[in-house]
């Protein structure tokens, strides 16, 4: 195991290299279109390249690098249209999960869902780097137990393919204090409609949550 610098937190050579590299894209540090390798990551990392491997899959997946012909590797960039298409089918699909978790999350998992949006709050209005890297893994916690307390394997997987972090954390980054505070508002509303196991509350809570990040994106990232 490896000590990651922030926090003391342990955690594994290839979650390590994972958020080094995301880090990085997020930063600007590799342009959009800049192509890079694996054994370019390695070296920059001081790393073997077996969990480099295992986290360029994982940002593979999450839509933020793709496999060029050989070895190469290319940061993504995403035009107008694909946000359009990944919010859109957010919208369905989570809006769907939130439903389904107001009806099957257990105790712990409500318990839980409402501490990460408490989370998300206090950190708002976020002042530096870390107050946005706190709120985005919040959220993506917060999300991805909604997935979970869904029961559905099958729609987990399909929006495995959807949700983009790269993009989820540049919106919040574009957000003014007062969007911002608005988002983690709707959180806590997601939170409270399924604590409270209304299916119906939860989904339109959800479903307002995203049209909401929807319109910043248009905004920020052209539409």
């Amino acid at each position: 195991m490896t000590r990651a610098e922030d926090g003391g937190e342990r955690i594994g050579a290839a979650e390590l290299a994972y958020r080094a590299i995301r880090k990085r894209i997020f930063s600007g540090r590799y342009a959009e279109n800049e192509r890079v390798t694996e054994a370019e990551f390695a070296e920059s990392l001081a790393m073997s390249r077996t969990p480099v491997r295992e986290a360029v899959k994982r940002l593979i997946l999450e839509g933020l690098l793709t496999r060029e012909a050989g070895p190469g590797l290319r940061v993504v960039g995403l035009g107008a249209d694909e946000i359009e298409q990944i919010f859109a089918m957010r919208l369905l699909l989570e809006s769907y999960a939130a439903r389904r978790a107001a009806g099957f999350a257990s105790a712990e998992e409500r318990a839980t869902l409402a501490d990460l949006a408490l989370q998300m709050q206090a950190h708002v209005p976020p002042r530096n780097d870390a107050d946005y890297e706190a709120i985005t893994e919040a959220n993506r916690a917060f999300h991805q137990l909604i997935l979970t307390a869904a029961r559905s394997p099958r729609l987990e997987a399909m929006l495995s393919l959807v949700v983009n972090l790269g993009l989820v954390s540049l919106t919040f980054k574009s957000y003014d204090e007062a969007a911002i505070r608005r988002s983690a508002a709707h959180h806590r509303e997601i939170a409270d409609a399924i604590l409270a196991g209304d299916p119906d509350w939860a989904g339109a809570a959800m479903q307002t949550h995203l049209h909401a990040a929807t319109a910043a994106a248009r905004r920020n990232f052209g539409s």
